[in-house]
């Protein structure tokens, strides 16, 4: 082809092999990301989630399809939500902390003791209560860390302890002394029917997710529960990172305890132990999720919903009062075993 000044202007080339075969590539990587992204092994927990929802919509479409039943389930599992929340990250270490059921009790019936018989204000009460399940997470690191017994032994064994202190400060009987009013607004508080544990949850799940993914801490808090001893050798105290994690554990149950008690206006010393298979259900199942059996506090939530929408869709469905037990106890055991095989998967690989 000729210009006007009677010179060649070159041809249209077409796109060379190579642009085609990266544009291709490029697409086919970011497809295959989409596709491992939305994949069951990585969200199976929201596709079962789906399921649950679509199955009572069927069977009680009536009593389940409200937004009565959503927020429901939202305040009802918000305590279950930040019970889960505090296991997180100790078993992201590698240790078991099996008191917080009891933590919960006890940090109940501590608020309840402090605002029945002493003059203080809630907010020191709910302060003084956290600085309580700090001294429970202090006295599991001194038994698991400290005297090297296995955590799941020894939790089982503070968690006990705790029991007889909580029932020895009750006097085996549920206080119900100033647990009304202004205290119990830090549970009973909502915004648009949505009661404030539930912001309570969301926040911890933010914190915990910014620690673990975006902070060295985090890393060496995984780096210590995939191998404690290769982390030790690169430098990294396990020990001070496990009673880090047991502390925070124990002032999260602590949390979940006043929580507890405010939303119901009162401190029952049997109450903390029925939020513990809840709890280690959630924090398994949500260990599949996302993150491929690496406790995190995204699949954690998202379990945690589950379960209530399962427990509450089978109470609205007129099931009997033991069946979201026995649901939460087979979710336990069915994210228990995915836990572990996702965990040999990666050995494999590494």
């Amino acid at each position: 082809m000729t210009t006007t000044d009677g010179g060649h202007r070159p041809a249209a080339q077409p796109p060379t092999e190579p642009t085609t075969r990266n544009a291709a590539a490029s697409t086919s990587a970011g497809t295959s990301k989409w596709l491992a992204i939305l994949s069951v092994r990585n969200i199976a927990a929201i596709y079962v989630w789906l399921l649950l929802i679509l199955i009572f919509a069927i069977w009680k479409p009536d009593l389940f399809l409200t937004d009565i039943t959503a927020r429901r389930i939202l305040n009802e599992y918000a305590i279950t939500g930040i019970a889960a929340l505090s296991v997180v990250l100790p078993l992201a270490a590698g240790v078991f902390d099996l008191s917080i059921g009891s933590t919960i009790g006890l940090a109940g019936i501590v608020a309840g003791w402090l605002l029945g018989n002493t003059g203080l204000s809630p907010a020191v009460v709910i302060l003084l209560t956290l600085c309580a399940g700090l001294l429970v997470g202090l006295l599991n690191s001194l038994v698991v860390v400290k005297m090297g017994i296995d955590s799941f032994i020894g939790t089982l064994a503070t968690g006990a302890i705790i029991s007889a202190i909580t029932l020895g400060i009750s006097g085996d009987r549920i206080l119900t002394e100033r647990t009304s009013g202004s205290f119990a607004t830090f549970a009973t508080a909502d915004l648009f029917g949505i009661q404030l544990p539930v912001f309570y949850l969301l926040a911890l799940m933010l914190i915990i997710g910014f620690v673990l993914e975006q902070t060295v801490f985090g890393r060496r808090v995984y780096a210590t529960g995939y191998n404690p001893d290769t982390t030790t050798l690169v430098g990294v105290s396990v020990a001070r990172v496990r009673t880090t994690t047991l502390m925070f554990s124990g002032v999260v149950a602590a949390l979940a305890g006043v929580a507890l008690t405010a939303r119901i206006e009162s401190a029952d010393p049997s109450n903390g132990p029925s939020y513990l298979i809840p709890a280690f259900s959630a924090a398994f199942l949500g260990a599949t999720q996302f993150r491929r059996g690496r406790f995190n506090p995204w699949g954690t939530v998202v379990a945690v919903l589950m379960l209530g929408t399962g427990s509450i869709g089978l109470l609205l469905a007129g099931a009997p009062q033991w069946a979201p037990q026995v649901f939460q106890g087979v979710v336990l055991i069915a994210a228990v075993g995915l836990t572990v095989v996702q965990g040999r998967r990666q050995e494999k690989k590494t």
